[in-house]
């Protein structure tokens, strides 16, 4: 709304072009017509906040096109704010747009939803992470890849974790399947999961460091499933390991693969709850 250069895309009709003075001032929190309200630190936005951006949105932007205030994690507004909102969301300023943010916009009232058009934006594709991770971060491939499949959807949660962690914890994952694939050796199996839980570090961090190698575990159950009931290749999780999962998909057909990928559900489940990383390895290595 304030870019001095808008521009189209191939995904977008218009867009910012992020480069002009008024995106980079928006990017670092400094433009005048761009107000940002956010919970204070006892997690509540207050009814001081709110009145305080209603009246600055009732003047005429400064510099830019449109006045616009943001209420980020909209759904800490306490009730007195959102009571306060009310007129000024059905009758906003013409040169002022309010925004709310919120990952669970039922906690809202009803009267401030309904004054609401609503923007769902979903997941993202694994696919697009990686996408994302190589074109503007410089990730390789298989770290791309590897942080995407942990990412849950969230470009954010890719870059906040250890690439390099991911990546470990997805090729120990994939020796273990291919292990496991047709060796019943129940020995050999208890070995084999001792490189996926061990690390030297407090009991936290072991339970933290198994939880990622479970979930790589689990997407890869998943894309063997994909292949072996022979369903789009595109939704393959780890497509740069298609050539490797292909092979293990003829020893973990459809049924085996679904019992594994609800055994390695139920051990990310035993972790929640404080099971012993050790324990909750042995027990599932013996399911799979």
């Amino acid at each position: 709304m304030n870019c001095l250069q808008p521009q189209s895309t191939s995904d977008l009709a218009r867009d910012a072009c992020g480069e002009c003075a008024a995106c980079r001032r928006i990017a670092r929190g400094v433009h005048p017509d761009v107000l940002m309200i956010e919970p204070g630190d006892m997690g509540s936005i207050k009814i001081e906040q709110v009145r305080d951006a209603i009246d600055r949105a009732g003047y005429r932007p400064f510099e830019g096109r449109r006045r616009v205030v943001i209420i980020d994690e909209a759904d800490a507004l306490v009730d007195s704010a959102q009571h306060a909102l009310l007129k000024t969301l059905e009758e906003p300023p013409s040169a002022s747009v309010f925004i709310l943010v919120s990952s669970i916009p039922d906690a809202l009232l009803a009267t401030v939803r309904s004054r609401c058009p609503r923007l769902r934006f979903s997941a993202l594709s694994p696919g697009e992470v990686t996408e994302a991770l190589m074109r503007d971060h410089g990730y390789t491939e298989a770290e791309a890849r590897a942080a995407a499949v942990d990412a849950d959807g969230s470009i954010g949660r890719a870059l906040a974790a250890e690439s390099a962690d991911l990546a470990d914890a997805r090729a120990g994952a994939q020796r273990l399947l291919e292990l496991t694939a047709r060796g019943n050796d129940p020995v050999r199996r208890l070995e084999a999961v001792k490189d996926l839980a061990s690390r030297k570090s407090s009991p936290a961090g072991e339970r933290d460091h198994l939880a990622v190698c479970l979930r790589a575990l689990a997407s890869l159950l998943r894309d063997i499933g994909i292949l072996a009931s022979g369903a789009d290749r595109r939704l393959l999780g780890n497509l740069d390991l298609e050539s490797q999962l292909a092979p293990l998909a003829r020893d973990f057909d459809g049924r085996r693969s679904t019992r594994a990928y609800a055994a390695v559900d139920r051990a990310l489940a035993a972790l929640e709850r404080n099971a012993s990383p050790e324990v909750v390895a042995d027990s599932l290595v013996l399911q799979l």
